[in-house]
């Protein structure tokens, strides 16, 4: 039995191989692990010594040769197969360990395996007659079932299939790299093709309902914060809980505040949000917002959990709490509520992904990713009156709220707190309307935003009624002088922003 190594990854490689050697295999290896394996004691034979050439243009071209691939390719069961390598004195290859040049850990043109790649994909599509190994993880169940008389169909099958997925994640890591080093291109944001390769990393409890099936996948050569987070207690997460914890940690981190902010999500969308001068205040004010929506929600922070507030939290049923960090007496305190999830992120960068992707019939669609303006040098004030430095301040804080709220959305605000939510209507007075019933008298002397531009004056008058005194919204509307005379008879400020932020 004859087996080929040629790995990037050692971890683990000698220990394998010398199992090998004790079942009575001959080893056939090249590089640097023909150095490391025969640096540990084993025998093992160099490629060139089968094949009979000698590597050559600085290691591009070393198992791309017939005497290799006829080896492993050949079809056992077909004698003109058998007889052909007889003739050319080829003897078969009875396994591939090979797994590649490690390009994601540094990509660049000599990082991109060729014979690697090759020798994975024709014992892969050999398997019956081929083990294919491309994960050390896989060494130890390999040589068990060697050990036990040989490797079954459906591991033979299984290793395939893994080496296949290999394969494709590092091509799909080459394209992408390609696309980020083509010197931009025609200007076009978003690449010609997207190779995806994603790998399952976590079981949901269930999907959106009990009787979907749900996981979570990652990029197979990258990672996010879920994989680094610590879980310390609660029920396993199910696909809600996920995505409105992923929705509540990217609002309380766009909100960019130097001081502590807390969020209230409900089915990614914010029912509470506030900056306050503690943790504390923030989370009670985030809470008094929408006290109803907030039962079952989600609670986000950008600063770390108190033991004050962990009192406050067990108060109220709250499905998933995270935050960068916890006190242990916070910890201690919410032990109390053991199906609450509690999610550590850690010191981890938040990002935002380059690009969403949706479900269509027979594909995605997709776009980059809807960015708030970084200042608002850009804002402009479109009415007599312009808004006073506390205006200012709730009139940037409403518009990173309403930038993640479903549209159509109008968020009124005061005092960094936001105080009414009116979030997925399909029109804009009534989003106006429910945020001012929400309100109740609190958004007096505030402001409001609004994710579009307002079509008519009346989506404007809820905000003055709802006591509004400055409005931010994108502009835009064919009637836009409109509403902007019915801004200066109200005494309102209002700001275009020039930039609409619809979410589906």
């Amino acid at each position: 039995m004859r087996a080929v190594l040629s790995v990037s990854d050692k971890s683990g490689l000698v220990e394998f191989a010398q199992g090998l050697v004790e079942l009575g295999w001959e080893l056939v290896s090249s590089g640097g692990t023909h150095r490391t394996l025969t640096e540990a004691g084993l025998d093992a034979l160099k490629v060139a010594d089968v094949t009979g050439a000698d590597e050559m243009l600085d290691g591009r071209v070393k198992t791309l040769h017939p005497v290799i691939h006829g080896g492993i390719l050949a079809n056992r069961s077909e004698p003109g197969h058998m007889e052909q390598l007889a003739e050319r004195e080829i003897a078969p290859i009875d396994m591939v360990v090979s797994n590649l040049y490690p390009f994601v850990q540094a990509p660049g043109i000599e990082n991109i395996d060729i014979g690697g790649p090759t020798m994975v994909r024709a014992a892969a599509k050999n398997h019956d007659a081929v083990i294919i190994l491309t994960d050390p993880s896989d060494y130890d169940s390999v040589l068990a079932e060697l050990g036990a008389g040989g490797v079954s169909a459906e591991s033979r099958r299984a290793l395939a299939r893994k080496a296949f997925a290999h394969t494709a994640a590092y091509d799909a890591a080459i394209t992408t790299w390609l696309d980020s080093t083509d010197g931009g291109g025609d200007g076009d944001s978003l690449p010609e093709s997207i190779h995806l390769s994603l790998h399952r990393v976590h079981d949901l409890r269930y999907g959106e309902n009990p009787h979907q099936q749900g996981a979570r996948y990652r990029f197979t050569h990258g990672s996010g914060w879920w994989d680094t987070a610590t879980i310390h207690q609660g029920k396993e997460m199910s696909y809600l809980n996920v995505y409105d914890t992923e929705a509540a940690w990217n609002l309380v981190n766009s909100l960019q505040s130097s001081d502590p902010a807390a969020v209230v999500m409900k089915h990614a969308n914010p029912c509470g949000a506030s900056i306050a001068d503690t943790i504390e205040t923030a989370y009670a004010q985030a809470h008094a917002c929408d006290p109803v929506s907030a039962f079952g929600g989600i609670v986000g922070t950008n600063r770390p959990v108190t033991e004050a507030m962990a009192a406050a939290l067990v108060e109220i049923f709250t499905e998933v709490i995270v935050a960068p960090s916890f006190e242990p007496a916070a910890l201690e305190v919410l032990s109390a509520k053991p199906n609450v999830r509690v999610v550590e992120v850690g010191a981890v960068e938040w990002q935002v992904p380059p690009i969403t992707l949706r479900t269509v019939g027979g594909g995605f669609l997709v776009q980059d990713a809807d960015t708030l303006q970084p200042t608002t040098d850009d804002w402009q004030v479109v009415t007599d009156r312009a808004p006073s430095d506390a205006e200012w301040a709730d009139l940037e804080f409403a518009w990173k709220i309403a930038a993640s709220v479903t549209s159509n959305t109008i968020v009124l605000a005061k005092d960094r707190q936001a105080v009414g939510i009116g979030a997925g209507q399909q029109n804009r007075r009534d989003a106006g309307l429910i945020a001012a019933d929400k309100a109740d008298g609190r958004a007096v002397g505030g402001a409001c935003a609004s994710d579009a531009f307002f079509p008519f004056r009346d989506g404007l008058d809820a905000a003055a009624s709802a006591g509004a005194t400055a409005v931010v919204q994108p502009g835009g509307s064919i009637r836009d002088d409109e509403v902007i005379a019915a801004a200066n008879e109200q005494g309102i400020a209002m700001v275009f922003t020039g930039r609409r932020h619809f979410r589906h």
